[in-house]
Parts: structure tokens; sequence; C-alpha cells
């Protein structure tokens, strides 16, 4: 394939080269002629492991050429990638002036062609820049996106100093788009790789690198946070979280990544406050542990406010313990929910096929009994009869089955979901809380 890439900087420079020893046929374009300059003698922009001898190598062969002319670059060839920079202000917004321009260039060197080009993005953008673009393309160009041109978003994932390798070798290829053929012409591209392509929507492959990033970064502060506790109490940091990333299961894993209510029980809260308390008595600041539980806090402020906006008062809730599966009460985020609904003047009927009032014992009855005394008042085993006389159903366990009520269901005022119940989501009342 014919393919000119826009901007020749970090990955611009990275993806010409390995786009080149593909098979491909690359140009590259910047405004700047002295990066034009160093491609056209077989020479990186960068200095990267290995991308030297790979321009140098392409290069020789004919197959890697650069220029300033987007036109040019255009007329040659059939897909476009962008690369430029996007910086960021002062206040942390995006400059996307450079990624605009580019994108009037392309649009008036599109003037000049017939046929359907493809144009992706590689830069970091933020979600609505790939409509933006196509916008601008259609302005300048006078051709209709979907008819004379297609723009994919297409996020990379490379880490300077191993560029080459991940670009070769990464966890997923993410490819958005609304047109099948221009997707399966960027796919094309990445054919020869062992790892999974992922089709998904334009503006979840725009915000998945932000998200990556951000926990990257959380995940140094998180260790940092956890290596100061340790040094303070004379304990080897990097053996601890050494062990902590042998757990495959639950620590470096995807259990717990799916967006939803507030987490609770015995363990989690308990756990948390313990080791923040401990970084406290050692006189050290850790603000990551600490906003832990602020962010905790604010998931419920953030249902109630969706419950509390409907303008209703009556509400089925179903499911009451932490999580489903288990009668555990204690610190349950339904049960903190409940207490604030009920003291807001709510009227509130729960079903919880593991909660029974005659097995509550021990600690779980000693906490039920002093946030909330009267749930033997609130509490059917019956779902049917905690659904009939509500307006609003919040609902807290996967394991409830809405087969059966989905015509009761399908009444109520609104259904607000906290943990996503796939059955339920085509109703027009349907709420999900973070989705």
């Amino acid at each position: 394939m014919k393919i000119s890439i826009f901007g020749l900087g970090y990955v611009g420079c990275v993806s010409l080269g390995c786009l080149s020893k593909n098979g491909h046929e690359v140009i590259g374009v910047d405004i700047n002629p002295l990066k034009v300059g160093l491609i056209n003698k077989g020479l990186p922009t960068i200095v990267e492991k290995d991308i030297d001898k790979i321009i140098k190598q392409e290069f020789e062969k004919g197959k890697i050429s650069a220029t300033v002319s987007a036109t040019e670059a255009i007329k040659a060839t059939t897909l476009s990638i962008i690369c430029v920079g996007t910086p960021s202000s002062p206040q942390g917004h995006l400059n996307l002036n450079f990624i605009y321009k580019t994108a009037e260039q392309i649009g008036e060197a599109l003037k000049e062609k017939d046929d359907f080009h493809v144009v992706v993005i590689r830069s970091t953008v933020l979600p609505g820049t790939n409509q933006k673009i196509g916008e601008i393309i259609e302005t300048f160009s006078g051709k209709k996106r979907g008819e004379g041109f297609s723009v994919v978003s297409n996020p990379e994932f490379l880490r300077e100093g191993s560029a080459v390798k991940d670009y070769y070798s990464p966890a997923v290829t993410v490819i958005g788009g609304d047109h099948q053929e221009a997707l399966e012409t960027v796919s094309s591209l990445y054919k020869d790789l062992s790892s999974p392509i992922e089709i998904t929507g334009i503006e979840e492959a725009e915000i998945i690198k932000y998200v990556n990033n951000s926990f990257h970064a959380l995940k140094i502060s998180f260790a940092n946070e956890v290596g100061n506790i340790c040094k303070s109490l004379n304990i080897d940091s990097h053996n601890v979280m050494e062990i902590f990333c042998k757990d495959t299961h639950l620590n470096i894993s995807p259990v717990y990544f799916k967006p939803g209510f507030a987490y609770g029980g015995s363990c989690l809260p308990k756990d948390l406050k313990g080791l923040v308390t401990l970084a406290h008595d050692q006189y050290l600041s850790t603000p990551v542990l600490n906003a832990i539980h602020e962010s905790n806090e604010n998931q419920k402020r953030i249902a109630f406010e969706l419950i509390n906006r409907t303008g209703k008062r009556k509400i089925a809730l179903m499911g009451l313990s932490f999580k489903e599966g288990t009668d555990d009460l204690r610190y349950s985020p339904s049960v903190d929910i409940s207490e604030k609904l009920i003291g807001k003047g709510f009227k509130l009927s729960i079903y919880d096929n593991n909660v029974h009032m005659s097995k509550l014992v021990g600690a779980n009855k000693q906490f039920i009994d002093q946030h909330l005394p009267h749930l033997s008042e609130l509490i059917t085993n019956d779902p049917k009869l905690a659904l009939e006389d509500a307006d609003i159903v919040l609902l807290n366990h996967k394991n409830f089955d809405p087969k059966p009520y989905m015509d009761l269901l399908s009444e109520k005022e609104i259904l607000i979901d906290l943990v996503r119940i796939p059955e339920l989501e085509t109703l027009p009342n349907y709420v999900g809380l973070c989705w």
C-alpha cells in the first residue's frame, strides 16, 4: 500500500520505518524542512533503538521518502496517517491547532483527487476530534465523509526507548471508525502482528490512550506511596511489590476493572483505612491512598443524586449486601444509600435473596441494627412485592434475574442500574450509573 505520514516526530518516524519494513511504500510529510531532509538522506528524525537501521535500509530500497507538500503526498497515496503533536496547554487542554491545520491541508489536497482516501489519526486526541477532523476535511475538500474519504482513529501505544518493539508487539491494536471498508484497510496494516485487533467505536478509540496513561501514572504513584510506607518501617518495598504482582487472579488482572457502584464489605474499607493510618502514624503523606475513600464516597453521592433528581419517592432496591452471593451487610454501600434515602423521606422496599432477618447474627446483625434498625419492615423475600409499589428500581446485584418481571420493570418511571444487567439496557426507562 502507498501511505503518507503527516508529522515526522517520534510516532511519525517510527511508523514510517516500521510500515516500510512491513512492505509498504511510505512518504513522510512535515512542515520542518530539516526533518524532511534527514529522511531523504536515509536518517531518522529521532534517537530510538533500531529505528536508524530500519530507516537506512528502507531508504536504500527506495521505499521511504519525505516532502513538505501535503498535496504531493496525498496524490501519491491511498492512506494518510496523522502523527502530528497535540501538546497540552498550562491548563491541561490540548492544543489541536497542528492537527486541524493538517486536516485542512488534507482536505485541500483531496479536492484534486477522485479516489477514496482513508485518513488515520494516530495522534493522541480527546473524544470528538475525529468528528471535527471529518468536518474540516469535508469543508476544504468539498467531499462527503463516507463517500470521498473516511477518518479512522488508531491510537498508538509506543514507549520511548522500546518503540520499535512496541510497534511490532503491541498488547492490542485499537481501531475505531464508521466505514467498514476503511476499517478493513487499516486493519490490514497489522495483519502480520500476533496481537489482537480490537474494532470499536470512534470515541472509545479516542479516549483509551488517556485511560491507559492515567492508569500507568496511578500505578507509579501507588507503588511509590507503598515504597515510602515500607521504607519508614524498614521493609523491602521491591520485594513487597514483586509479591503483589505475582497475584494475577486479583491484583494484575481484569478483576474489579468494571465501572459500577462503590466498594464495601468487611475488608476493603477496613484495610485501606489501616494502611492510610499506618502512613499517617509514620508522618507520611499518601495523597493517592487518601483519595481512594473519598472517590468511593463520591460514587455513592452520584447514585443518590441520580435518584433524587427523578423527584419520585418510592424505591425498590434489588440487593442489599455489599455484593451478590453473600449476606454480609457490613459496610455495604447499599446500606449506606438506603440509610440516606430513608433519612431524606424516601419510601424503600428491599429484596435480597441472601438476606433473611432470622439469620442475621453477630457483627452483621449489630451493624444492621445500628444503620437500618427497621430493616424487617422494609425487606421482603418476594421480588415482585418489592417491585410492585415502586416508581424507581435500584439494581445492585448482578444475580437478579429480570426476565420474569420485564413487563413490570418496563412500567416503572426509571431503572437505575448500579451493576450493569445487559437484559435491561434496551428498555427506554433504563439508566446506567456510569455507562
